[in-house]
């Protein structure tokens, strides 16, 4: 007899034998896929049942996917979204910062009854300024008028007379020497420096109209201790002087060609009157517009709103030191600041002689272009560097 029915081959009838219930049966072989290596938990289907498919590999639903690729993106935004928000908080914090500062400061400073009663030139087109440099020692100790070199005299004379116009033509910043004869109402023809001896900004600025017949708009002082703090404070300044300068008065030696100075040498640089043999006291004038051009750079440069320090320094050394008219604001103040920085004509008030005598025709022709805010047609030959004609 043959083994075949043992092995689901047909009966010795010839017709296929069916199992019985408690006969063994082979199963067929199933081929594995490449991946299909791991072995495969015992089958617990009912015998003669074929095996449960493997189950399909974990992966995440459409929909779970597309909600966690959505959140990534979500959040990729918000990020910079809220440093975008800080920076805009800081930037806030810092434009209050600038503008609070020059409020706070404005409260030092001193405000005088600056202008005279009576007649006075009616007012012309663009803005004029009457800066006075004070030898006032206010605020400096006796250490510091010695290191200093000005002495103890604590009296009021002014060592700096400048005019600055600000309109529709380019800037003028014009000085007037000190030593200037001119008429003084109430004190006949002396020096100019005398009037501000005299009677203070009022008498100087009657002095100043009555001559010019420009009409003064605002009165702006700085005594020494303010201006050898406020040169300090912007990192000093540079100084060019065009020779050697050697003045024992001033304490004030320097070479010929551009350097660093710092607040004492700056006023020293500004107050020497001696170390040039062939103008004397006129040259003084042009190293003064040098030292408050230069002053006015750094003040205004984009390092000073950018450093704290720094732009606090300035801010409260100028305002310890500045007398200003009751009608300037800190707003006129800026103004100020920036006509003073961007001076295109810088010269002496038009003179004749180192004597010193104002120019009868050239200084009338410059006051007259003045009042009538025609700076543009000030040319060379009344806007030089000694105020003396060009020759």
């Amino acid at each position: 007899m043959s083994d075949d029915w043992l092995y689901g081959g047909r009966s010795p009838g010839g017709r296929p034998e069916e199992p019985e219930p408690d006969e063994t049966r082979v199963m067929p072989t199933v081929s594995r896929g490449p991946d299909d290596t791991a072995p495969r938990p015992a089958s617990h289907s009912p015998r003669g049942a074929p095996p449960p498919p493997p189950p399909p590999p974990h992966r995440s639903s459409p929909r779970r996917g597309a909600l966690l690729d959505g959140a990534r993106r979500s959040l990729g935004r918000v990020r910079p979204r809220f440093k975008l928000r800080y920076l805009w908080l800081l930037l806030v914090l810092w434009l209050v910062y600038l503008i609070a500062v020059p409020f706070f400061a404005w409260n030092n400073v001193s405000q005088v009854k600056a202008f005279p009663s009576g007649h006075r030139p009616p007012d012309t087109p663009g803005t004029n300024y009457l800066i006075v440099g004070s030898d006032s020692r206010k605020g400096l100790t006796a250490e510091q008028r010695k290191q200093l070199h000005t002495g103890n005299d604590a009296g009021q004379r002014t060592d700096t007379i400048m005019l600055l116009h600000d309109g529709s033509g380019p800037s003028l910043l014009m000085s007037i020497p000190r030593d200037s004869l001119v008429p003084i109402p109430g004190h006949g023809t002396t020096k100019i420096n005398a009037a501000f001896a005299y009677g203070g900004p009022k008498l100087l600025i009657q002095t100043v109209e009555s001559l010019t017949s420009i009409h003064i708009d605002h009165y702006v002082e700085i005594g020494f201790g303010g201006f050898v703090n406020v040169v300090d404070s912007v990192g000093g300044i540079t100084i060019c002087p065009s020779h050697n300068m050697d003045d024992k008065l001033a304490d004030l030696h320097v070479k010929k060609g551009c350097q660093h100075a710092d607040g004492r040498v700056a006023l020293a640089y500004a107050r020497s009157r001696h170390a040039d043999p062939k103008l004397g006291d006129v040259a003084r004038g042009g190293q003064q517009r040098q030292v408050v051009n230069a002053v006015g750079k750094k003040a205004l440069s984009p390092w000073t709103f950018l450093n704290p320090f720094r732009y606090w320094s300035l801010n409260m050394s100028a305002a310890d030191s500045l007398k200003v008219d009751q009608d300037l604001s800190v707003f006129g103040m800026g103004r100020f600041a920036y006509g003073l920085t961007h001076a295109q004509l810088n010269c002496v008030v038009p003179i004749s002689d180192l004597a010193v005598h104002l120019d009868p025709v050239r200084s009338k022709q410059m006051f007259r272009l003045i009042r009538e805010d025609d700076t543009s047609s000030i040319g060379e030959g009344l806007c030089t560097q000694s105020g003396l004609p060009k020759s």
